[in-house]
């Protein structure tokens, strides 16, 4: 049975709805004021709300939609208005807050009816789409996260096994390049890890208004200086620093936690030294544009198809049976969703076998 809430002073228009409501097989639970709706939808839980915009006392309509909408419990319950009002001013400033729909006083029944449904075969919509991803992700998951781990773990667990079997025999030469192997095999395995708990963190903060909302507020004052040290770290890490052109220019202040442009930076650039070939150019520039800071990334590896880029998914790796390349195929994904939290763009041009292009756009401070 579906839970709706109303909130509505006017006793008799409550009771009414509530009655109709009931007869129509929801589960009902009224609210006297704007206080009392906050309190009933906390312990409620409503799968849908419906509130009126004037209410006596200092609680109205707009700040019940605002607390709500700041608390992860009910940030995400439809929101329907009753109003008398008819101005575009007040429904602008709703929508803003994000109420999904209103309805103007004095209504029919039957017309609040097809609201509420339309709402909630909407709200369905999105549950099932959330569940479709969900499984998709935990498919995606279980066949290709074993694999990953297993690849590095087989080297660290191989070449140490070795290295313990033959101590007594072993030259500091061989010794040093086994323990070299090892520690690129730890360190695929940290950035493995590391990447799945950085998505996890992402994907949490798109349910968490009032995270995103303190994340946004955060800056990075010397943008161009960090992608340069990751440019260089990953060329490194890659042995192919005769491979890399910068162009790096202003270092305009901009509208992201320098943590994440760190991530951002690292996997676009890990992405383009990965899926090219060591003599190939990996190029970077950043500059200004159109009130963004810009940081493109351009290789001359094998590309992405059409279909490849608009799949772009967490723990999806393109044809890894031709390339074994290691890595869950998270980078652009982390890349394009923290992207996103920052309100910015990301653009991925790509020609199979000539190479990729990414673009991203992030606001200035």
């Amino acid at each position: 049975m579906v839970k709706v809430l109303i909130i509505e002073d006017e006793d008799a228009l409550r009771k009414d709805i509530l009655e109709m409501l009931g007869y129509e097989g929801f589960e009902v639970l009224g609210a006297a004021d704007g206080q009392q709706g906050i309190e009933a939808a906390r312990k409620f839980l409503p799968e849908l709300i419906i509130c009126d915009i004037m209410m006596p006392g200092d609680i109205k309509g707009f700040d019940v939609l605002e607390a709500l909408r700041g608390e992860k419990i009910t940030a995400l319950i439809p929101f329907i208005f009753l109003t008398a009002r008819t101005d575009r001013m007040d429904q602008r400033l709703g929508m803003e807050l994000g109420a999904d729909d209103y309805v103007t006083k004095p209504f029919k029944i039957s017309e609040l009816l097809a609201t509420i449904r339309t709402r909630l075969s909407k709200r369905q919509q999105l549950v099932e789409a959330s569940e479709e991803k969900l499984y998709h992700l935990r498919e995606n998951i279980t066949t290709s996260l074993p694999h990953e781990l297993r690849t590095p773990l087989n080297t660290i667990m191989g070449f140490s096994d070795m290295m313990r079997e033959d101590a007594h025999s072993l030259q500091p030469e061989q010794i040093q390049e086994w323990a070299g192997m090892i520690h690129g095999a730890a360190m695929r395995l940290y950035r493995l890890i590391e990447n799945y708990l950085t998505y996890a963190r992402i994907e949490t903060l798109w349910s968490d208004t009032p995270g995103q909302q303190q994340l946004q507020q955060k800056r990075t004052r010397n943008p161009a200086t960090i992608i340069e040290f990751q440019m260089m770290a990953r060329a490194h890490f890659h042995r192919r620093e005769d491979d890399i052109v910068m162009r790096l220019d202003e270092n305009a202040p901009v509208c992201i936690a320098e943590e994440d442009l760190k991530k951002i930076a690292e996997e676009v650039i890990d992405n383009a030294f990965k899926f090219s070939e060591a003599g190939t150019s990996v190029e970077v520039e950043t500059g200004v544009t159109g009130g963004c800071f810009s940081l493109i990334v351009r290789d001359r590896g094998r590309g992405m198809t059409p279909e490849q880029i608009q799949a772009i998914g967490a723990y999806m790796q393109f044809e890894r049976w031709l390339y074994e390349q290691q890595g869950m195929g998270l980078g652009l994904t982390i890349s394009r969703r923290l992207t996103d939290l920052y309100q910015g763009t990301l653009k991925i041009d790509s020609v199979v076998q000539q190479g990729t292009t990414v673009s991203v756009l992030l606001p200035l401070a």
